[in-house]
């Protein structure tokens, strides 16, 4: 918060010129560095959980939250950027009526948010959370409801990371690993789960067929991944093949490749080798 002059009217009117500036010059910024269109733009709730997979909520009460760790919104992104400074002057009158309360001291009720994992996301409270911000505090009270999803939200941080989230969760769908299994099959492109559902469907008809049985999907991915991934994978890190992928982009990569070049669906020294020969 700036210094005030003695009339806290006209350092309310100054509080949000100033967070307006701040979201025009970051605009800029953004603009001049050739970052990402969504760097600045809050995250949709709703977006995050589809992407997530919604598995159920309850509501804690009140507790102090940080204020970086709002980064979304239900409803009102367009008002607000990820700073919730106000990216208009639409929001003036009530955002000023709210700094002006704040700097004579009056007693400002809590924001509602959602708790994502570690994140929070405003149901109510957007113009309380901006003025916060403008007035150089790191923490805020909240009535917090705890949102659960399928996928742990980590390593969002801005839209664009919904993608990969979405495409892991319909992967997880076709192929349910659970555990060490889940945690170790990781894709930093998003399309890459598409195949890899595709790569492991096949390998599981394949499997069936060959013992003359069904099995369900949860048998058929924990033995792909016993039986397929992790040798392979295995094997890709002693013939040095993973080099700076994730062990299951080696595995998709070569999969894809020792097909294509051997025209075999099989794993041993002589297939590794040829790989290995044309991996450049």
């Amino acid at each position: 918060m700036t210094r005030p002059t003695g009339f806290p009217r006209a350092d309310a009117e100054h509080d949000f010129l100033r967070a307006r500036r701040g979201q025009v010059l970051s605009r800029l910024s953004t603009w001049l560095r050739r970052e990402p269109d969504d760097v600045n733009i809050m995250l949709p709730f709703h977006e995050v959980v589809d992407a997530l997979g919604y598995a159920g909520e309850s509501r804690i009460g009140p507790r102090v939250i940080t204020l970086d760790s709002i980064v979304g919104t239900v409803d009102r992104s367009r008002d607000f950027d990820r700073r919730f400074r106000p990216t208009s002057g639409r929001v003036r009158e009530r955002w000023e009526r709210l700094a002006l309360a704040a700097r004579r001291g009056e007693a400002i009720p809590p924001i509602e948010v959602y708790r994502v994992g570690e994140l929070h996301f405003i149901i109510d409270g957007h113009h309380r959370v901006s003025v916060a911000h403008a007035h150089g505090l790191s923490t805020i009270e909240a009535q917090i409801t705890v949102v659960r999803t399928k996928l742990n939200p980590t390593g969002i941080r801005y839209r664009g990371d919904l993608i990969v989230k979405d495409y892991r969760r319909l992967f997880l769908e076709r192929v349910p690993l659970t555990g060490h299994a889940r945690a170790s099959v990781i894709m930093s492109d998003p399309w890459d789960y598409a195949q890899l559902g595709e790569h492991v469907e096949a390998w599981g008809f394949r499997l069936m067929q060959d013992e003359g049985r069904f099995t369900d999907r949860a048998k058929l991915a924990q033995r792909w991944f016993d039986e397929e991934f992790t040798p392979v994978t295995g094997m890709l890190r002693q013939a040095d093949l993973v080099g700076d992928r994730t062990d299951a982009e080696a595995y998709l990569w070569v999969a894809a490749e020792r097909y294509r070049l051997i025209r075999t669906h099989r794993w041993d020294d002589d297939v590794i080798e040829a790989l290995r020969s044309r991996r450049h």
